[in-house]
């Protein structure tokens, strides 16, 4: 199992995938919102998401869990 962790702190803007889905590496997953800007944040390695940690609108910090992969 591996996590996508947050690479700053700021705002989940938006949840781009769904439980069950299967991403790529370098597939944007999520989007931050942060000092006004947009990060998209992606999926290091292959593989179907299991869970979903995170939830638009709440406020995580840099490493923080966003979703699951398997």
């Amino acid at each position: 199992m591996t996590t996508v962790k947050a690479s700053m702190a700021g705002t989940v803007w938006k949840i781009i995938v769904t439980e069950g889905e299967e991403v790529k590496a370098g597939q944007d997953v999520a989007i931050l919102e942060s000092m006004k800007m947009e990060i998209p944040i992606t999926a290091e390695v292959d593989g179907k998401v299991k869970k979903i940690l995170a939830q638009e609108g709440d406020f995580i910090n840099v490493d923080d869990d966003i979703l699951e992969l398997e």
